[in-house]
């Protein structure tokens, strides 16, 4: 990596942060990961737009990083750039229309939608993730998820190219999207809700934040639920039949709360948790003959 013409060409760019030699493990849930070269925090999506050219010409490769809430970055870092979204979290609403940037935490939206009287984004007030990582992944829970409330998706091409694409154009389905498939940027989305009592919706919201709190491992750093659900199953009660709930290597453990967590009890490495997810996974089919999918994205060298 050039960082000295890099550097030139960044400093021709209004809004946008450069770091250097950043360790990840600050900006994942699961408090893991090793260091990335080139940290790139854009304020605008202008800034976004004018630095991605720069990484297509120089053959840069990068990640998008929101909250860092449905990753394992490796140990070893990624070796290439990673433009962090966090700042880019603007909201504009009009009637029951919401626009928001991708950079945005979906709690955060849930509780805006909830202050305007707006109902429909109840189920995501206690998603850890990003607007953005959430539509990508076509997040979930408790009967609702982004499908039900997305309109449109504004989108960036790796040079810079801006593009809307509509709900039906997105395939959306369980815990997957288009972008997942494609070259493509979330740089805003745009939600449809429907007009509802603010008690109500806070009510409710209350109700499904204590039920995570209940269910859900909250107290220790995860990346969620570490399996998609099998078709048919859910993926807690058969790792717990496969007397898995508990096993753990090095730091890294299945919660004894919820058998779908896997914990980070304090030093875990991304290497254990990878151990650990392969030797779930091959109990779970030897018990129950279900191969289970991981629902996090591995970042790096594994």
């Amino acid at each position: 990596m050039m960082i000295n013409n890099l550097n030139k060409e960044f400093k021709k760019i209004n809004a946008l942060e450069v770091k250097y030699n950043i360790s990840l493990k600050k900006y994942t849930s699961f408090k893991i990961g090793g260091p990335v070269n080139l940290f790139l925090v854009p304020i605008t999506i202008r800034a976004l737009q004018q630095t991605l050219p720069i990484l297509n010409n120089h053959n840069i490769e990068f990640f998008i990083l929101g909250r860092g809430s449905n990753l394992i970055v490796s140990d070893q870092g990624y070796h290439g750039a990673v433009i962090y979204t966090g700042r880019l979290n603007n909201i504009s609403i009009e009637n029951t229309t919401i626009t928001a940037e991708t950079g945005i935490a979906l709690s955060s939206l849930a509780s805006k939608a909830q202050e305007t009287g707006l109902s429909g984004l109840e189920f995501a007030s206690g998603i850890p993730g990003s607007l953005g990582g959430a539509l990508y992944m076509n997040a979930g829970a408790y009967g609702g998820e982004m499908s039900n409330v997305v309109s449109s998706a504004s989108v960036l091409d790796y040079k810079g190219n801006p593009e809307t694409i509509l709900k039906k154009d997105l395939q959306l389905s369980y815990r997957h999207s288009i972008l997942q498939e494609k070259k493509l940027i979330l740089t805003a989305v745009t939600l449809k809700l429907r007009p509802g009592n603010k008690a109500e919706i806070r009510q409710v919201m209350k109700e499904l934040n204590q039920k995570r709190k209940d269910k859900q491992p909250l107290e220790w750093p995860s990346a969620g639920s570490i399996f998609k659900r099998p078709e048919g199953y859910y993926s807690g009660p058969l790792v717990e039949k496969a007397g898995m709930k508990g096993a753990r290597i090095g730091d890294a453990q299945v919660s004894e709360k919820h058998a779908g967590f896997i914990i980070n009890l304090g030093n875990a490495t991304a290497s254990d948790v990878k151990k650990l997810i392969t030797k779930v996974q091959d109990k779970v089919y030897q018990t129950s003959g279900v191969k289970l999918e991981v629902e996090p994205h591995f970042i790096g060298d594994f």
